[in-house]
């Protein structure tokens, strides 16, 4: 929410247009193929390419489309959205293939759709502007700006009289009194450079267990006990906050905590946010329970799914973790893959126009694939008519846990298991015949990383091989295909234009090599991430916060400086996480301290919102709780780093090397006829030692 006094102050007749605008549905206008086009046709992202045939002048965001809207005197509408955004097709079925809509953009603005996945920085400016105004916030975005970019209006789906009715009088509003437009967006524009205004400190007394229990404890009061998850009527798994509260849990004894994230991945599990069928997660459900999903797909969530399910399974030996992380990285290779490499951005939420048509079931389509299978898979996934979605189908969703179900049905826990194995063998093969959703192909540089990070996870846990391989082979293509003259992008698609990335791409990518380097012991990782880290601190470095600011450009009306974890982790908090690990590798104790100023500046905001900075509570445990530096160093390094990864010890870096290293922590330590590892905390270590459980008791009683 922007903090401005005078922000709040509404420009009166944009916003009380709004709640003026009658609700009444508009009739689609059909309009033959192709019978328009407009400079979209020439964008590769699926989302803009999706409009180029709108009767819309769209353009794609540039500085000549506001160059031209000065010279034009009109004024300029942002669009904001992504391709796999249901309401996003809503609009533009019913508005934007409007002919007659249409003219009245054509003649009265200068009209810019934005891909939010491409430019994220553009989605973050002119959501804050809306959050502002009192609105949560979401897709479509809808903004109307002066020919500076300075916002007057915004608001997410319209129907299309609403829209129609809302494009005249602000444009009325606009040619009768510019003056005051102008001073009114000049406000804004202030408040939301308000907003991105961080006050740096100097000191680290703030970084107490005080503070950090205090966090917790002010988060504790949401959460929904019964179902799981934070209390509201959408439920969004955010995997950020869960894997903050299993550290927490494991380092604090936060017995409550430790219940309250256990009941909520068994809910996610079971609901049918998770496709039972096919693996992975939809964004998110409908309804409190978790069973009625949103169906589009993101690479995001389940790449961090992965990641918090493993972790999960280190901690609570649950089998139904382990299906959900093959589950997921199964669909992930199946169906968002690349054929070069890398995974694509999003799956539609529709397929055949219809919202979640890939992924429900009728009764006789369940009986017709099934067999003889058919009446205790009814039983497991709750197929009775009371659990119908709409139109006869059904939503797969159970009810029980295995152990439980299995009990109750007279069944061992493997014969369950090979059933469900059959099941999902069979619907899939049904599916198949199925028309598939859309795919955003997009490559996203931030997003692959941290499906690195999943993968990574999932092979500590686990063991398997083939998941250190993919997480290897995500980051040379992304060193390949998402970095050119030594900086990144943020997007790869053949034949796209590259554009500069944005913090969260460098942060991100640096986190990743962080992982695969403690996992690989190969220190080209390092070498990488070192540089990677040089140039994030060129293009981005912020002296007056002491963070990073979003983008390394100033096209836009305010500075970003993105510190709050929404579907994905806050940028700032994972860079403060890789200086402070960095710093403990080689031993940079001005990095250490710039993570924690950084921490420090986030103290009063974590305190009173944990569930939007659950990165930095993760790394004030890092500061609160002893961390260990763990060096293995000699010939058989390998499976005792592997064994000591396969542990949930949340506050602790394992790195191992097999040959004499240079680095700090291995410098001195290797000998020819053995093993040791050496337990140490700030640079201090304790004698050395040849178990992985000796290992473990110095770090209970360092």
């Amino acid at each position: 929410m922007i903090s401005h006094p005078t922000y709040s102050i509404k420009l009166l007749l944009a916003i009380s247009l709004v709640l003026a605008i009658s609700c009444g549905e508009a009739e689609k206008k059909q309009d033959s193929e192709h019978k328009f086009t407009n400079a979209l046709a020439e964008e590769t992202s699926p989302y803009l390419l999706q409009h180029a045939h709108n009767p819309v002048h769209w353009r794609s965001w540039s500085p000549e489309a506001f160059e031209d809207a000065k010279k034009e005197d009109k004024l300029v509408l942002v669009s904001i959205g992504y391709s796999s955004c249901h309401w996003c097709h809503v609009m533009e079925e019913e508005t934007f293939e409007d002919e007659e809509v249409a003219k009245v953009m054509n003649d009265n603005f200068i009209s810019i759709k934005v891909d939010r996945e491409e430019r994220p920085d553009v989605d973050h400016i002119y959501q804050t502007f809306l959050q502002g105004l009192g609105d949560n916030g979401g897709w479509p975005l809808n903004v109307i700006t002066l020919p500076n970019g300075k916002p007057l209006y915004g608001g997410t789906y319209h129907t299309n009289e609403q829209w129609t009715q809302v494009l005249q009088k602000i444009n009325e509003m606009y040619k009768g009194d510019p003056e005051k437009a102008a001073e009114y967006s000049d406000m804004v524009a202030q408040g939301i450079a308000e907003v991105n205004m961080i006050q740096p400190t100097s000191g680290f007394e703030a970084l107490t267990q005080e503070v950090l229990n205090t966090s917790v404890a002010n988060w504790k009061p949401y959460w929904d006990l019964g179902p799981g998850g934070d209390q509201g009527e959408e439920k969004f798994m955010i995997p950020t906050n869960l894997d903050f509260l299993l550290d927490y849990a494991e380092l604090s004894g936060d017995a409550g905590a430790r219940s309250h994230v256990k009941n909520t991945l068994d809910k996610m599990a079971m609901g049918g946010i998770y496709d039972h069928a096919g693996g992975g997660f939809f964004r998110y459900s409908t309804d409190p329970q978790w069973k009625v999903p949103h169906f589009e797909k993101m690479l995001y969530d389940n790449a961090q799914a992965i990641g918090l399910y493993s972790k999960a399974y280190t901690i609570f030996r649950e089998d139904r973790y382990r299906e959900i992380v093959e589950g997921t990285i199964d669909f992930l290779e199946r169906e968002m893959k690349d054929t070069q490499g890398g995974y694509h951005a999003a799956l539609d939420s529709q397929s055949g126009g219809e919202e979640g048509k890939f992924y429900v079931w009728s009764k006789t389509e369940l009986e017709a694939v099934l067999g003889k299978e058919f009446e205790l898979f009814v039983a497991y996934y709750n197929i009775r008519p009371e659990a119908i979605w709409e139109a006869e189908n059904y939503i797969l969703h159970a009810d029980a846990d295995d152990g439980t179900f299995a009990k109750e049905h007279s069944m061992s826990m493997e014969d369950l298991r090979s059933a469900k194995a059959k099941w999902t063998k069979d619907l899939l093969g049904a599916r198949e015949k199925r028309v598939p959703p859309g795919s955003d192909d997009k490559i996203i540089t931030s997003w692959n990383a941290l499906l690195i990070n999943g993968l990574v996870d999932a092979y500590h846990a686990f063991g398997e091989a083939t998941y250190l391989e993919r997480a290897e082979g995500v980051f040379q293509f992304l060193m390949e295909k998402n970095h050119h003259n030594g900086e990144l992008v943020h997007t790869y698609k053949e034949g796209s234009r590259l554009k500069e990335g944005f913090l969260e791409d460098y942060a991100f990518l640096i986190d990743a090599g962080l992982k695969l380097y403690m996992a690989t012991s190969d220190e080209e990782y390092l070498e990488t991430v070192q540089k990677l880290a040089g140039t994030t601190e060129k293009l981005f470095s912020d002296d007056a916060s002491g963070m990073y600011h979003y983008n390394s450009g100033d096209e836009l009306i305010a500075k970003i400086i993105k510190t709050n974890d929404g579907d994905i982790p806050s940028p700032n908090a994972v860079m403060a996480h890789n200086l402070f690990r960095l710093g403990h590798i080689v031993y940079d104790v001005k990095m250490i301290d710039r993570a924690k100023q950084m921490l420090s500046a986030m103290v009063p905001a974590l305190t009173q919102a944990a569930p939007s900075y659950s990165r930095w509570n993760k790394l004030l445990l890092h500061n609160t709780y002893p961390y260990f530096e763990i060096a293995v160093v000699g010939k058989n390094s390998e499976p005792l780093a592997k064994d000591l990864n396969a542990k949930h010890i949340p506050n602790a870096l394992v790195l191992s090397s097999k040959v004499e290293s240079g680095l700090p922590l291995f410098k001195g330590r290797y000998v020819e006829d053995g093993t040791y590892i050496y337990v140490c905390q700030n640079s201090t270590c304790k004698l050395p030692v040849e178990t992985v459980e000796a290992a473990m008791g110095q770090m209970a009683n360092f």
